[in-house]
């Protein structure tokens, strides 16, 4: 790895070391969040900081809202947050409930684009929000486009803590589940990721019919029963991801 190559991912790392559990860190806990020694996570936070990447107050140091832009050169580029958008929200209209949409990266679902709920929901889901992709109808819809073996080594990578009783745990089962997304053409996680939510999800695929995301509907289980998501929910869903294929396959090149 190149010098130059190796000091932006350490940038990334400093970037990435702060979280929802730290949002604010001392230079000695930035140093030891990135595995750096202080004089060198500090050239690191104080290039940000000119940058405007990292403001500072006293002796902490937190992401500015200018990393914002990160993200958002991802969505623009990707194109598919934006293009689903109206269809969220269509969907998000028939059903009443949150609807979104998530890529995979590496072992987790990253949502990408999403029209919440107006009823609240025990989950607190955002742009950016990542769950492990086993667990989630997201992460399942697009595992399922995976060959068996590698949806099998990242469940095997996966982050497996604190599951709930519903959850997944065993290799060969999750393979039948993918096997069951891939007959059906939408998963159904019901209260794997949390006790009271399910949700619904379909792939997304570009003009060459390579899975490129996946758009869900989520709900809970005393609202929404199996029928009314068989016969109600499943239709809308579907529905919307055929009407976002269409427009990725006509979007101007």
């Amino acid at each position: 790895m190149s010098e130059s190559v190796r000091a932006f991912e350490r940038g990334l790392r400093v970037i990435r070391s702060f979280t929802a559990e730290a949002p604010e860190q001392t230079l000695a806990e930035v140093a030891r969040a990135t595995e750096l020694n202080r004089a060198t996570a500090r050239r690191f936070l104080m290039t940000l900081e000119e940058l405007g990447y990292v403001r500072r107050v006293g002796d902490r140091f937190a992401l500015s809202p200018r990393v914002l832009d990160l993200g958002y050169a991802y969505v623009s580029s990707f194109g598919v947050p934006q293009l689903a958008l109206p269809y969220l929200e269509t969907l998000s209209e028939r059903v009443s409930e949150a609807s979104s949409v998530g890529v995979l990266d590496d072992t987790e679902v990253v949502y990408v684009a999403r029209v919440p709920a107006k009823r609240v929901m025990t989950v607190s889901i955002g742009l950016g929000t990542r769950f492990p992709a086993y667990r989630t109808s997201l992460g399942r819809a697009l595992l399922a486009a995976l060959p068996d073996a590698e949806a099998t080594a990242i469940f095997a990578r996966s982050d497996r803590r604190d599951p709930t009783p519903r959850t997944v745990d065993d290799p060969d089962e999750l393979r039948t589940r993918l096997s069951e997304v891939r007959e059906r053409g939408y998963a159904l996680v019901d209260q794997e990721l949390e006790i009271g939510v399910r949700s619904i999800a379909a792939p997304l695929r570009d003009a060459t019919g390579r899975t490129v995301a996946a758009v869900n509907v989520s709900t809970h289980v005393n609202r929404t029963g199996k029928q009314e998501l068989q016969q109600r929910f499943v239709p809308a869903l579907l529905r919307a991801a055929a009407d976002i294929e269409h427009a990725l396959a006509n979007r101007p090149n």
